[in-house]
C-alpha cells in the first residue's frame, strides 16, 4: 500500500540517506525532526529535549536509549518516556516507510493541558522548578483566572507537608491574590513562584497523616470551638485537629470555622511575631479561591502552627519594661462593654493614628476602647491600625540594621490579617487582635526615629515615565527612598492600579523573599480599602520603599521561569551551529 501525505503525514526524507548517515535533522510543517535509524527500525523524535531544548542529534544512541549530552536526559526510543523526572516525555512521531521515502505522522498529541496537570505534581513532588514553571504556562493559558494551578498547589500542600500551613502556602494564596492586579503576560510567573514555594517549603518534610472526624456528625459546632481552644491552650495539635475536621464534616458553617480558628489565635498575643494569624488568615482566603469544599483538608493543615507557635506574653519585649500582656489583658475585660455602647457616626480616625504612632501603651489601648465607645466599629478601628503599621514602612529610615524592615513589616501583615478577619467575621474574640497589633506598632516605635519624610511628588514627571523607570531604579541597591518618591509622584497623577501591577511585576523578577510578597500583597490590599481617600497612596509607597530595600538579587529563579517560556514558544535555548551530526 502506497503512503501519500495527507494532513497529518508528510515525507520527511530518503530511507537509503537516512541509513547512510544513521541519523537526520529535517523540518516539516514547523516540526523539527531527528529521524534515527537503529537496525532495521526508524524512529522520528522532536529535535528539542524537553528538559532545556538541546538538540537531540547530537546525542547518543545505545540499546534504544537516546541520551541528550547536555544534561544526561534519558529517553526510551520506543515510547518516547523518560528516565529523567526533570526531563518530560520526549515527542515521538509515527514513521511509515514506503519503498525508498520516510514519511512522519504529525498527528497533535492528545490533552497537553492534561499532561502539563501530571507534570506539575512531578515538579512539586520533587520540587524541580523547571517542571512547574512549564506547566504554570500551560495552565495559565487554559485558565486565565489561575485557579486550577491554585488549586492543585493548594491540595498538594495541605497533604505533603507535615508540620501543616506554613511559608509556601501563604506565598502562593499572596499571589494568587496578586494575579487579577497583574498584567497577563506576568500571570503565569506569579503561579510559578507560588507553586515553587510550595514545592520548596514541602521537601524534605514528613508527609500529613489526617486525622478522621469524630464519629457521627451530630456534634454541636459551638462545644467543638470551646474544645478546640482548649487543646490549642494546652498545646494539643492532634485534638484540635479532631476537633475543627468534626466541625467541619458536622455542618459548621463558614463563620463558626472562622470564629473558632480565629478565637484560639487571639487567646494569646501576637502568635510567632505575627505570622500565625497571617497564616489562618491566608488559608481562608484560600478556601475562598479554592472552594469551601476542601475546608477540612486545609483547616486541618492549621492546628500545629496555633499550637506550637510562640506566645508572645512568653517573650520579654511584652514584658518589660512596661507589661504590656496586663495592659491588655485590663483592656479586654473593658472591650464588650466598650464596642456594645458606640452608636456610630465615628470621626476620629486621624487622631487614632496618630495616638497608635506616637502615644505610651496605656494611652494606645484607652484611645482604641474610646473610639469604640464613640461609635468606631471593630474594621474601622482595624483599619486605622493597619494604616498607622503600614507608615511605620513608609517612614522606616535606612539607618536602622537592615532585619529592622521585617519587624516593621510583620506587624502591618498581622495588622491587614486582624482586618480582613473583622470583615469576614466581627467576632469580639478576633477584636482583641486590633490592639495586639497597635501594641505591637507601639513596640516598633523607634524604628521611625528619626522617621523618614514622606515622598514629596515630582509634579513635572510624567505616570508613563516613572512607570519605565521603576525597574531600571530596582535593578541597584537601596534606592528605597528613591522608589518612595517614585510611588508617590506616579499616584499624583497615575491609576493606583498601574502602580499595583507594575510593582508586582517588579516583584516577580526577584528570587522569591517571603516577606516581600506579603508586603506588597497586604498594601495591594490595603490601597484598594482605601480608595478614593488620602490616605490611598501610603500603602504602595510603603511597599514601593520594602521593594527597594530588597532588590535586586540574583534572580535566578526567574531565569528558570524565562527558559521554561522561551521553550513554551518555541525559541532556541540553544543555539545550534551547522556542524555534523554526532557519531
Amino acid at each position: 500500500m502506497t503512503v501519500v501525505e495527507t494532513a497529518q503525514r508528510h515525507r520527511a526524507a530518503s530511507l537509503d540517506e537516512l541509513r547512510a548517515a544513521g541519523r537526520l535533522v529535517t523540518h516539516v510543517e514547523g516540526h523539527t525532526i531527528c529521524l534515527l535509524a537503529e537496525g532495521d527500525d526508524v524512529y522520528a523524535v522532536d529535535n528539542r529535549c524537553p528538559h532545556m531544548g538541546f538538540p537531540l542529534h547530537r546525542g547518543t544512541v545505545s540499546d534504544g536509549i537516546l541520551t541528550c549530552h547536555w544534561h544526561h536526559a534519558r529517553f526510551d526510543l520506543c515510547t518516547g518516556g523518560t528516565f529523567d523526572q526533570w526531563a518530560d516525555e520526549l515527542r515521538r512521531f509515527p514513521v511509515e516507510v514506503d519503498g525508498e521515502d520516510v514519511y512522519v505522522d504529525l498527528t497533535p498529541p492528545p490533552d497537553r493541558v492534561a499532561h502539563q496537570r501530571k507534570r506539575l505534581q512531578v515538579g512539586l513532588e520533587r520540587d524541580i522548578s523547571l517542571v512547574v514553571g512549564k506547566a504554570a504556562i500551560v495552565l495559565s493559558e487554559a485558565d486565565p483566572t489561575g485557579v486550577d494551578a491554585f488549586r492543585a498547589g493548594l491540595d498538594f500542600g495541605v497533604r505533603r507537608r507535615g508540620g501543616g500551613w506554613f511559608r509556601g502556602l501563604t506565598t502562593l494564596t499572596c499571589l494568587m491574590n496578586l494575579v487579577p492586579r497583574l498584567d497577563p503576560e506576568e500571570r503565569a510567573a506569579a503561579l510559578y513562584h507560588g507553586l515553587s514555594d510550595v514545592a520548596s517549603d514541602s521537601a524534605g518534610e514528613a508527609p500529613r497523616f489526617p486525622l478522621e472526624p469524630l464519629p457521627g456528625a451530630d456534634t454541636d459546632p459551638a462545644r467543638l470551638g470551646r474544645w478546640f481552644r482548649g487543646f490549642v491552650e494546652v498545646r494539643d495539635a492532634e485534638g484540635a485537629e479532631r476537633a475543627i475536621v468534626s466541625a467541619v464534616r458536622a455542618g459548621a458553617s463558614q463563620q463558626e470555622l472562622a470564629d473558632m480558628l480565629f478565637a484560639a489565635t487571639t487567646d494569646h498575643r501576637y502568635l510567632d511575631g505575627g505570622h500565625t494569624l497571617d497564616f489562618l488568615n491566608k488559608a481562608l482566603e484560600a478556601l475562598d479561591v479554592a472552594g469551601w469544599e476542601r475546608a477540612e483538608a486545609v483547616l486541618a493543615s492549621l492546628p500545629a502552627q496555633l499550637a506550637f507557635a510562640e506566645r508572645m506574653e512568653e517573650a520579654n519585649a511584652w514584658r518589660n519594661p512596661v507589661d504590656l500582656v496586663a495592659l491588655l489583658e485590663d483592656a479586654f475585660e473593658r472591650l464588650p462593654d466598650a464596642a456594645a455602647s458606640g452608636r456610630g457616626g465615628w470621626d476620629g480616625r486621624e487622631a487614632l493614628v496618630e495616638l497608635v504612632l506616637s502615644g505610651e501603651a496605656a494611652e494606645i489601648l484607652e484611645g482604641l476602647l474610646a473610639a469604640l465607645r464613640e461609635g468606631a466599629t471593630g474594621v474601622e478601628l482595624a483599619s486605622a491600625v493597619s494604616f498607622a503599621a503600614a507608615t511605620r514602612i513608609a517612614r522606616f529610615p535606612t539607618s536602622n540594621e537592615f532585619g529592622d524592615w521585617d519587624t516593621a513589616l510583620h506587624t502591618f501583615t498581622f495588622a491587614n490579617a486582624v482586618e480582613q478577619g473583622l470583615r469576614r467575621s466581627p467576632s469580639p474574640e478576633l477584636l482583641r487582635g486590633v490592639l495586639d497589633a497597635a501594641m505591637s506598632v507601639h513596640l516598633d516605635r523607634f524604628l521611625n526615629v528619626p522617621a523618614t519624610r514622606l515622598p514629596t511628588p515630582d509634579p513635572d514627571a510624567g505616570p508613563d515615565a516613572l512607570l519605565a523607570e521603576l525597574p531600571l531604579l530596582l535593578d541597584g541597591q537601596q534606592h528605597v527612598d528613591q522608589a518612595g518618591r517614585l510611588a508617590a509622584s506616579y499616584l499624583a497623577e497615575g491609576e493606583g492600579a498601574k502602580l499595583v501591577a507594575a510593582l508586582g511585576a517588579c516583584l516577580l523578577r526577584e528570587d522569591r523573599n517571603f516577606h516581600t510578597i506579603q508586603c506588597v500583597e497586604a498594601a495591594a490590599r490595603q490601597h484598594e480599602l482605601l480608595r478614593n481617600t488620602d490616605e490611598a497612596g501610603l500603602p504602595l509607597i510603603a511597599a514601593a520603599r520594602y521593594l527597594a530595600a530588597h532588590a535586586p538579587t540574583a534572580r535566578s529563579q526567574r531565569q528558570t521561569y524565562e527558559i521554561a517560556r522561551r521553550l513554551h514558544r518555541g525559541e532556541r535555548i540553544y543555539e545550534d551551529e551547522e556542524l555534523p551530526p554526532a557519531a
